[in-house]
């Protein structure tokens, strides 16, 4: 076997693109693919390097025969973290036509798209990443199905700085049921909440408000010393929200009044 036989070889192993060892080696797309297709030879340093990402004996490479592995030669941290600047891994197992592990990270747009996907940009079922977007969501911008981030959108629970779902929290929640320093929502707890029906804060704006400053139809205001709501009757409170939402569940008037007195 010649090397550019086992270096194509090798490369596919690993899961790696032409362009994703160009960059791991710190060359052009074209000189791998040279090399692959026999019309050229890389440099020493440049074959030194491939032995240790693909962790060979530097001598298999050079002869003729099946390249063997050292595991003395192996660079076991990822190679852009001590000599390049590029990572990226796909498993070759795939579900529903997306591989099942795709990561891409380095500097500059490296997009992952698998069912757990790692990535400067992440899409998939499980996904990390600088923006991210899965059901599993988890990045700075986060946007999915369950979200976790900086900025963050999600259908059903989303938790951020900026936090917009139907369940959120975040320094700045807005949503259906929402918890945050700055609440918005249907149903919101808050240092400063501001509902549609019902909220619940130091400063609660609503048709039902509950807080020490209080202003809605209905408002229960905390006198307390120690500003726990020990003066609000919980429930007085919930007879309240039943009577003038009846559709409210159960479950959201005990969340919404658990901690008055």
């Amino acid at each position: 076997m010649q090397f550019k036989d086992k270096l194509q070889k090798l490369r596919k192993e690993k899961g790696l693109s032409q362009e994703a060892l160009a960059d791991m080696l710190g060359i052009s797309r074209q000189a791998v693919s040279k090399w692959e297709s026999g019309q050229a030879y890389p440099e020493t340093d440049k074959l030194i390097a491939i032995s240790e990402i693909f962790g060979t004996t530097l001598d298999s490479l050079l002869k003729d025969g099946d390249p063997q592995s050292d595991i003395n030669n192996n660079v076991y941290a990822p190679y852009w973290l001590t000599r390049g600047r590029f990572y990226e891994y796909k498993s070759k197992r795939t579900l529903f036509g997306l591989p099942l592990v795709h990561v891409n990270i380095g500097f500059g747009i490296k997009k992952a798209k698998g069912i757990i996907a790692i990535g400067n940009i992440a899409r998939g079922f499980i996904s990390i990443g600088f923006i991210s977007i899965g059901l599993l969501s988890i990045g700075l911008i986060s946007l999915g199905l369950i979200g976790l981030g900086l900025l963050t959108v999600a259908l059903l629970l989303s938790v951020g700085t900026l936090s917009i779902g139907t369940i959120s929290i975040g320094a700045i929640a807005i949503g259906v049921f929402t918890l945050g320093a700055v609440s918005i929502g249907v149903y919101s707890i808050g240092a400063l909440a501001v509902a549609s029906r019902i909220a619940v804060g130091d400063h609660a704006y609503a048709p039902i408000a509950v807080g020490r400053v209080a202003k809605g139809v209905h408002t229960f205001i905390d006198t307390s010393l120690q500003k726990d709501f020990s003066t609000v009757n919980a429930e007085e409170v919930r007879r309240v929200i039943l009577s003038e939402y009846p559709d409210t569940w159960n479950s959201i008037a005990n969340w919404l009044t658990w901690f008055l007195g």
